[in-house]
């Protein structure tokens, strides 16, 4: 079934790819999943977690689920859903599918729809998670639910894991690690994904096999204080202020890994210049200080090549006409795979080296050390193979977030977690987090091929 795109006159076209048309009506199945899915407010805490999961195991127990093969785990305004698609072969480890169902907060008086009731308008679908992660969360759903419509069986066991706070403290997706650590490996539907130009030409599509964890630390120095008209050296914000400083001066070491350095030589022919050619120098010696120094003056790719910690909340004093008895900063850091927090702490502490400076780490922020994964071969092929059925010779780039998601947690547990989106989209049709966001109609055949590609492939 051929879709086209259709557009406003103050949107350019975006010629999306034939690709094999999906089973009679899938399509327009996984579409009211999108919408319905939309539509419930899975903004964390809240009351539609669970009956937005209860919406997804409805679907997945029309299509001859079981009822007992799909979990729902309540847990304090949120909720986790694991639904399992037996394999023949009980030998084989399972695969997860991971993607998460909660979405960040958005205000109707800001938009220009409401987001949470979901307009099909212009060729995309508006409204909160239409793009992260409802998008592709309703493409797996829709993928394994017409798989077992058709009697397919797995080899390995099947598992999907929906986490119901990716965007807050990572509670489900801890837990859902923890029953599902025994996995051979994880398909995140949160990461990686591909890239359209204005035109709607393919330009890339990266594999997410590791990404940044996250850590915030507290800085403290406290002073006895005293009477503003008698200032003392002592000064803790002052102390905080040249603390600062230092740190703002300071550049952890370059770091680098398989992902990284594939990443570099897959950008290289695309930057003219100086920049590529130093892409291609420091995929050859990640030591190079010429390719280093021409790659730390881009302010898109610095952030690939090392630990970044920057400061983020400021406060000090406790009345104007005191001396402050108290300052207090904020760190927020991204930390290079494979890297302890604690290693980025001592850091920190040895840098601003401030007497009576303590740093500490904020503890529940749910992130936790994570490496990255090995570039399996398996894996890597069935990707390739279902991009390269959509746009044949595009390239899949390894690549590196620099944000957090659930495969963080199952990465820390041992399970290699690959950020698989089915996805693709322009950039400047993004609104992820932001206004107005959408995702285009025309992409949902294509997804729907890729995760039946993955699945068939991987699964077997």
């Amino acid at each position: 079934m051929i879709r086209t795109l259709l557009v406003s006159a103050c949107v350019a076209a975006v010629a999306l790819p034939a690709v094999a048309a999906p089973p009679p009506g899938l399509h327009d199945q996984a579409l009211e999943i999108l919408t319905t899915g939309v539509r419930f407010r899975t903004v964390n805490p809240g009351d539609q977690m669970v009956p937005y999961a209860d919406y997804l195991k409805s679907v997945l127990v029309k299509a001859g689920y079981r009822p007992d093969e799909i979990t729902i785990r309540p847990m304090a305004g949120t909720a986790a859903l694991i639904a399992r698609y037996p394999g023949s072969d009980r030998s084989k480890k399972p695969i997860v599918i991971l993607g998460h169902m909660d979405v960040v907060e958005a205000k109707r008086e800001d938009w220009e729809r409401d987001p949470f009731k979901a307009v099909v308008e212009n060729g995309y679908v508006y409204g909160r998670g239409a793009e992260d992660n409802k998008f592709d969360v309703s493409m797996v759903v829709a993928t394994l639910a017409q798989l077992r419509r058709e009697g397919w069986k797995p080899g390995r066991e099947v598992i999907l894991a929906l986490s119901g706070d990716e965007e807050t403290k990572m509670v489900t997706t801890q837990w859902l690690a923890n029953e599902l650590k025994g996995a051979e490996f994880a398909l995140n539907a949160d990461g990686g994904g591909g890239t359209l130009d204005a035109e709607g030409k393919p330009v890339a599509y990266g594999l997410q096999a590791a990404e940044k964890t996250y850590a915030d630390f507290t800085l403290t120095l406290t002073d006895p204080g005293g009477h503003s008209s008698a200032p003392t050296p002592g000064n803790p914000i002052y102390r905080m202020s040249q603390a600062l400083k230092k740190l703002d001066a300071y550049r952890f070491p370059v770091m680098a890994n398989e992902i990284t350095r594939a990443s570099a030589a897959a950008m290289a022919d695309k930057r003219p210049g100086a920049v590529g050619q130093a892409l291609k120098r420091f995929a050859a010696n990640p030591q190079d200080p010429q390719a280093i120094a021409t790659l730390s003056a881009d302010k898109d790719i610095a952030p690939q090549l090392r630990t970044t910690c920057v400061a983020t909340m400021i406060s000090g004093g406790h009345a104007p006409n005191a001396l402050p008895q108290r300052a207090e900063a904020t760190v927020n850091c991204r930390i290079f795979p494979g890297t302890p927090a604690e290693e980025v702490r001592k850091t920190l502490d040895q840098v601003m080296a401030e007497p009576g400076l303590t740093v500490a780490r904020v503890t529940d922020d749910g992130s936790v050390d994570s490496p990255a994964s090995p570039l399996r071969p398996d894996v890597m092929a069935a990707v390739k193979k279902a991009v390269n059925a959509r746009y044949p010779g595009l390239p899949v780039t390894p690549s590196m977030s620099s944000g957090a998601t659930d495969s963080m947690h199952f990465r820390a547990l041992g399970v290699p977690s690959y950020g698989v989106s089915g996805l693709f989209m322009r950039n400047e049709d993004s609104f992820a987090h932001g206004l107005n966001e959408r995702a285009p109609v025309a992409a949902i055949d294509g997804s729907l091929d890729h995760w039946r590609s993955l699945l068939k492939d991987l699964a077997k």
